[in-house]
């Protein structure tokens, strides 16, 4: 079964917008697999049009570059954690609980799948945990951001920094820990993976419960 979920994203990212065609679709569908595959570096246009039975001129037509298509990508899960934090916080209105939902959504979102089907979102979250930083860290980050490609990004932040401070209005960096929770969350998946003398955690089956808690562990500590 689908569900007809569409993220709005910045028309910067795209000449044509993906989310409207078959053939954007299968760019969006299959670029998250080769990626999360290949690597970032790896990847071409030319590999995903081999793979889509496509061209590489198609492909241009839906995204300048690659980079703007990771942007994209990255942007489409920014906006799915909002989504999941909007609709698993409805109607709850104490913060603290609020805090935790807003946590178990951001290190659970691989799991919580509305059934997009051109969208594997355990794949995606992989290219968040292993690429997603390379969407930002560029020389181009202070342009790109005075176009608004990352207003996705901040606009889950703020979502986070308000309950913060719901539950500490004396808390001085609400916005740097809201950032954290979710950076923490991807570094220490990462770590656990690939580094693990770099973290306690430990990864069960590719669950992710372990972060789920040291994250609490932080927020209830910091908060308090």
């Amino acid at each position: 079964m689908s569900v007809v979920i569409k993220m709005s994203l910045n028309k910067g990212l795209y000449l044509k917008e993906p989310q409207d065609s078959e053939l954007g679709k299968k760019i969006i569908e299959n670029s998250i697999l080769m990626i999360s595959d290949l690597g970032f570096e790896a990847f071409t246009f030319k590999k995903l049009a081999l793979e889509i039975n496509s061209t590489e001129a198609s492909i241009y037509r839906y995204f300048e570059n690659k980079h703007l298509l990771l942007l994209f990508l990255v942007s489409w899960y920014w906006e799915w954690v909002t989504y999941l934090i909007n609709v698993n916080t409805l109607n709850v209105n104490d913060p603290r609980k609020k805090l935790r939902i807003i946590i178990h959504s951001i290190v659970s979102a691989s799991k919580e799948n509305p059934f997009v089907a051109y969208v594997n979102e355990s794949k995606l979250h992989d290219i968040i945990i292993s690429e997603g930083m390379k969407a930002y860290h560029t020389k181009e980050v202070d342009e790109e951001n005075a176009k608004g490609f990352f207003v996705s990004y901040k606009s889950l932040v703020a979502i986070v920094s308000e309950v913060v401070s719901e539950i500490n209005p004396g808390f001085k960096y609400p916005t740097a820990f809201a950032t954290n929770l979710f950076e923490m969350s991807n570094d220490q998946i990462y770590f656990a993976k690939h580094l693990p003398r770099l973290t306690e955690v430990e990864l069960m089956q590719n669950e992710f419960d372990e972060v789920e808690k040291l994250l609490n562990y932080f927020a209830d500590k910091l908060l308090a």
